[in-house]
């Protein structure tokens, strides 16, 4: 690999996505290839599969992986990043202080989203490592993750804020200090609280940080645009649903997923499989419950595979299958195992790498 690859796992909460990228980083880093994993999930399931006891935005090694580092999503400290990044120092330290912004980047998915995109930028440009893999937030399947430079971009420097705030003026602070805050204070008198000078007083360091955020959101777009995306998905309407919505709700080119992850599929050799002759030895009550259950099981192989060959046929994308485990994944070796029991998953994100 030359330079920092990323990869993007996607998909809709409960698919198995966090286990997917745990396992592609356990492979690449056993195949020589120096791996950071990101969540973006505030579970501990990265960690607990990974071996560790906590995560942060600091990357820690894993100790049973050589070449393997795992790091969480603080956003509270990558907002506090993006800030004193962007902002003049005074102006900073007033918007971290300010409720109405920590608001926005505590609660708003697009505001989340993009304090991660920001970091898995730092983390790709600081040439630490070959290959950044980042687990993206569960909401939207992963599309506000992709969309929120845009959006972010258009909240800090769209008409509305212009509109609000006026143009960009070396003296637009004293301005207002001078004609627009009296009025605003008075109006507060009459509300009975300083709600109009606090927003505006916000919306004006809020502005502060276009030109910065202009910039390095744009970056971020690029990352994400020469990404590799998965999608992770499974037969359940939910995942299915969130798979189309990848395809239709995106802008024409602002990814190109380069495979499609169905997990926990069944086996074939279930499908369509007829009951074995009567064992006399088993009450009839049994037999009913075993040969519904096996009728059960049967069905459920057949629209798996329905669900799978539907993706293929409609989106002409790869395909990798994951088997249905007894015991989901949950340390190390269970993951080394995934990749090894799955059909087509490294062969497409990971060709270069030794067989496992």
């Amino acid at each position: 690999m030359s330079g920092t690859d990323v990869i993007l796992v996607t998909g809709a909460g409960g698919v198995g996505k966090t286990t997917i990228a745990a396992a592609l980083a356990v492979a690449a880093a056993a195949g020589g290839v120096r791996t950071l994993v990101v969540t973006v999930d505030p579970a501990r399931r990265l960690a607990d599969a990974l071996g560790v006891g906590e995560l942060g935005n600091q990357p820690l090694q894993v100790a049973d992986v050589p070449g393997l580092w795992g790091a969480m999503l603080d956003v509270a400290a990558s907002w506090e990043a993006i800030v004193h990044r962007h902002a003049d120092p005074d102006i900073g330290d007033r918007l971290l202080d300010n409720p109405y912004f920590r608001a926005i980047a505590d609660r708003f998915p697009a505001a989340q989203a993009y304090a991660a995109g920001e970091q898995m930028a730092e983390y790709v440009e600081c040439h630490a490592w070959d290959l950044v893999i980042v687990d993206t937030p569960p909401a939207a399947g992963g599309i506000d993750f992709i969309l929120a430079p845009g959006q972010m971009r258009e909240l800090v420097g769209g008409r509305l804020l212009r509109w609000i705030t006026g143009a960009r003026l070396p003296a637009r602070r004293t301005l207002f200090n001078v004609a627009a805050r009296p009025a605003l204070r008075l109006a507060d008198n009459v509300l009975g609280g300083p709600l109009l000078a606090e927003i505006a007083e916000f919306l004006l360091d809020l502005r502060n940080l276009y030109d910065g955020m202009l910039v390095r959101s744009r970056s971020v777009e690029r990352h994400l645009k020469a990404a590799q995306t998965v999608i992770v998905t499974n037969a359940s309407p939910t995942p299915m649903s969130e798979t189309r919505r990848f395809f239709t709700e995106l802008p024409n080119g602002a990814v190109t997923p380069s495979v499609i992850v169905f997990n926990r599929e069944l086996p074939h050799a279930w499908e369509g499989i007829a009951p074995p002759p009567r064992q006399p030895d088993i009450g009839a009550a049994d037999w009913d419950a075993l040969t519904h259950n096996l009728e059960r099981w049967s069905a459920e192989a057949e629209h798996t595979a329905a669900a799978r060959e539907s993706l293929a046929a409609r989106y002409g994308i790869p395909l990798a299958s994951v088997p249905w485990m007894l015991d989901p994944p949950t340390d190390i070796p269970s993951l080394v195992e995934l990749v090894r029991s799955a059909e087509g998953l490294t062969d497409v994100l990971l060709p270069n790498l030794p067989a496992t």
